[in-house]
């Protein structure tokens, strides 16, 4: 029998996880098998009706184990999505004849960013391996994937909390790359500092100006505090891991702080509580999309100066049954008071309305571009009835 009882538990805990990440693993391999059957029957890759059936049957055979249903339902929800997303990966690489082993991925800022966070995960999903390269712009991020130095730009393009990345879609107006995918990633603020300290100490804080929007109400408890800019989360860690100094701090991730020696001193501190960036995926050719996932397509447009134009081009989608999910305006520059509009919609770009609508479309536009066709990776989760 242990010395120490407690350790003993922990030595049988950590014995239970590695059995559980032996059976995630051969389960996302049978998720792998069940994406290759339903390409040679040509099924759709979500089956909303068996999801909920196997979250009632699961909460049935936890109640015998005293396991909460709120649980199972979190936890088995989030294995469904990586299922999900391991089928409509696997659908596309047939379709695109994508070389999985390796790609080089550009994105702001150094290690430890948001969108080194969000590059990542991308990453390892779709790749075997991949080449990181941190830009300090969102131009450069453009400008290495147009120019070849790059395959793929992964760039934020809105937030939950603070709106629409400007900067971005403006860059959209003007680049040759393509929309190939999307991701969305939950932001965590924190306090993050490099040693022994608390807020009272603090003098100094750094971060993208982001964060610091996103978390004002936070920032205005603390009117003593300066605030610094910086060229991304990440290059404020930096700085703080750098100076070592109990009255400096940085806004930035926990994951990202931690590849600096960061430690945690508050948490949780966006205005909103679902603080969710949305990024977009850009390469130099365009995808295809399989039929068997759902789609998203990004417009560009600019209409007429007529009264009612936007409307007009607004009613051809719903004529055809199209759902618009976003629409966003942003000046032309050059031509004051002139604007483009993007438009997301939920639809493949192949489909028989989309062909239609776009047809119509470019009759009554002025200007119409497609951005982009891509996967639609935000896994709405089924709820038990």
């Amino acid at each position: 029998m242990s010395d120490n009882p407690l350790l003993a538990l922990r030595n049988r805990i950590s014995a239970l996880d590695e059995k559980l990440l032996a059976l995630l693993a051969e389960r996302r391999q049978l998720a792998v098998e069940v994406g290759q059957a339903k390409l040679r029957s040509h099924r759709p890759v979500r089956d909303i009706d068996r999801e909920r059936d196997l979250l009632e049957r699961l909460i049935a055979l936890g109640k015998p184990h005293h396991l909460d249903a709120h649980y199972i339902t979190r936890l088995f929800q989030l294995i469904i999505e990586d299922s999900v997303l391991t089928q409509q990966a696997l659908l596309q690489k047939h379709l695109n004849k994508i070389n999985p082993r390796s790609a080089r991925v550009a994105f702001l800022g150094p290690k430890g960013s948001y969108s080194h966070l969000a590059a990542r995960r991308y990453a390892a999903r779709h790749f075997d391996e991949f080449i990181e390269s941190g830009c300090p712009k969102f131009q450069d991020i453009f400008q290495q994937v147009e120019t070849g130095q790059a395959d793929y730009a992964v760039v934020p393009v809105e937030n939950t909390s603070s709106g629409s990345i400007n900067d971005v879609y403006d860059l959209l107006q003007h680049t040759s790359l393509s929309i190939v995918g999307e991701l969305t990633l939950p932001i965590d603020h924190c306090v993050l500092v490099a040693t022994t300290t608390d807020l009272d100490q603090i003098e100094t804080v750094y971060s993208h100006p982001q964060p610091f929007q996103q978390c004002s109400q936070f920032i205005n408890r603390h009117p003593n505090w300066k605030i610094e800019y910086c060229e991304s989360t990440a290059a404020a860690m930096e700085k703080v891991a750098q100076s070592g100094s109990p009255k400096v701090a940085a806004l930035g991730s926990e994951d990202g702080g931690a590849l600096y020696g960061l430690q945690v001193l508050d948490r949780h501190l966006a205005n909103q509580t679902q603080n969710i960036t949305r990024f977009l995926v850009l390469a130099r050719k365009a995808i295809g999309v399989s039929d068997q996932v759902p789609a998203k397509t990004t417009l560009l447009m600019a209409t007429g100066q007529q009264a009612g134009a936007l409307v007009e081009a607004l009613l051809v989608l719903r004529n055809h049954n199209l759902i618009m999910v976003k629409l966003e305006s942003r000046p032309i520059h050059g031509n004051p008071w002139e604007e483009m509009f993007y438009l997301d919609i939920q639809a493949n770009l192949e489909s028989a309305d989309m062909r239609q609508a776009l047809r119509e479309l470019g009759e009554i536009t002025r200007s119409m571009k497609v951005l982009g066709c891509y996967p639609s990776e935000n896994v709405v989760p089924v709820n038990p009835a």
